[in-house]
């Protein structure tokens, strides 16, 4: 399957050598870089190092995880690039997932103004998700994506045959987006979604959904590139999620994207029951659904005014007013709502009684 995506075409398929060799034989350049982290390089590249594009290419294998998506790893990644006579005719291929994709694609957008690149996700949750829309960005002082810009790859190669190097805890947190945008979009989808054992996944049924996914992105990002608008709708369950995740890395208890942005999204669907009026079977019927997938984390009511603090710095807010994307209902999502710090905190607290597995109710 080929999707066109702004200035990039979209590549999903099986055979991924094909595809590759298929996406950069138009291409002019004088040299091919290649950025990995350990896991990548352990897991995925095996998987397409007889193709001949890898023949004279230059790797650099960099530390995974969110805790080195930072100034400093884009600063290896740029030495690399200049020590190994990287020029604006290079081309720069990023095997990995969100996090590489995040700081490889700013890395190499920011090289001598811009040199190519092209991004193969190898996470679930960067094929459905991070590779789509050409955001780019790294984190600072602990918190996401705080450095960043908009720029779209050449191409984007996505390959279900990745997949299989992934254990469960990554299925998961890639579906989590998958909820997301079942959720944002509604209809027949969202059934689908909420229909699937992801638990004791049908691989073959799964890929059938991720293609849906990215289609959902792709429309979205499509209408709406810069997140204006209707983007802004894709950040549902992520301002509460974001400020999770950054919260956790700072006690380094670090915890994956999606899992952050699972528990995000119960805390959103319980402040749009507040904020709008969500009509208390839909938040029962979606909380309930994502609360028996994800296991709780480690968080309590004594840490809301940091969390909340964290939540300052998301990039939707101006002016100290915090900013969300909430829901009236499947389908139905209203950006740029603004909410007050006591049904942030009323959201927080209900957030906590769903995560509780005995149902003992933590804040009344």
């Amino acid at each position: 399957m080929q999707i066109q995506s702004l200035d990039s075409v979209i590549y999903v398929g099986d055979e991924i050598n094909a595809l590759i060799t298929k996406t950069t034989d138009s291409l002019d350049f004088s040299k091919v870089f290649l950025i990995t982290d350990t896991n990548t390089h352990k897991l995925c590249l095996p998987l397409i190092a007889d193709n001949s594009m890898f023949n004279n290419t230059s790797e650099i294998i960099v530390k995974p995880g969110e805790e080195n998506k930072t100034i400093q790893t884009t600063e290896q990644i740029w030495k690399f690039l200049s020590n190994n006579g990287a020029d604006r005719n290079s081309l720069v291929l990023i095997l990995g997932g969100g996090v590489l994709c995040d700081m490889g694609g700013f890395a190499a957008a920011t090289f001598k103004r811009g040199i190519k690149f092209i991004t193969i996700p190898t996470t679930l949750l960067s094929q459905v998700d991070a590779s789509i829309g050409g955001k780019l960005g790294v984190d600072l002082n602990g918190l996401k994506n705080e450095i960043g810009m908009f720029k779209t790859p050449h191409s984007i190669i996505i390959s279900p045959l990745f997949l299989k190097t992934l254990d469960k805890e990554q299925i998961l947190s890639g579906f989590a987006e998958m909820i997301k945008h079942a959720i944002v979009y509604g209809g027949e989808h969202l059934m689908k979604i909420k229909n699937f054992d992801i638990k004791n996944y049908d691989f073959s049924k799964l890929s059938g959904l991720i293609t849906k996914s990215i289609l959902i992105k792709n429309d979205i990002v499509h209408k709406d590139p810069k997140e204006k608008n209707l983007r802004k709708s894709l950040n549902f369950g992520h301002t509460f999620g974001h400020a999770f995740e950054s919260f956790l890395l700072r006690k380094k208890e670090p915890i994956m994207h999606g899992v952050a942005v699972a528990h995000g999204m119960i805390a959103e669907l319980a402040l749009s029951k507040y904020a709008l009026n969500l009509p208390k079977r839909i938040l029962q019927e979606f909380s309930e659904y994502i609360a028996n997938i994800y296991d709780e984390i480690n968080l309590s009511n004594a840490d809301f005014d940091e969390i909340y603090e964290l939540m300052l710095h998301d990039k939707k807010n101006d002016a100290q007013n915090i900013k969300f994307a909430l829901l009236r209902g499947a389908g139905l999502v209203e950006i740029n709502v603004q909410a007050s710090k006591e049904h942030i905190k009323l959201a927080y607290n209900e957030y906590l009684t769903w995560m509780n597995r005995n149902g003992e109710e933590l804040i009344r």
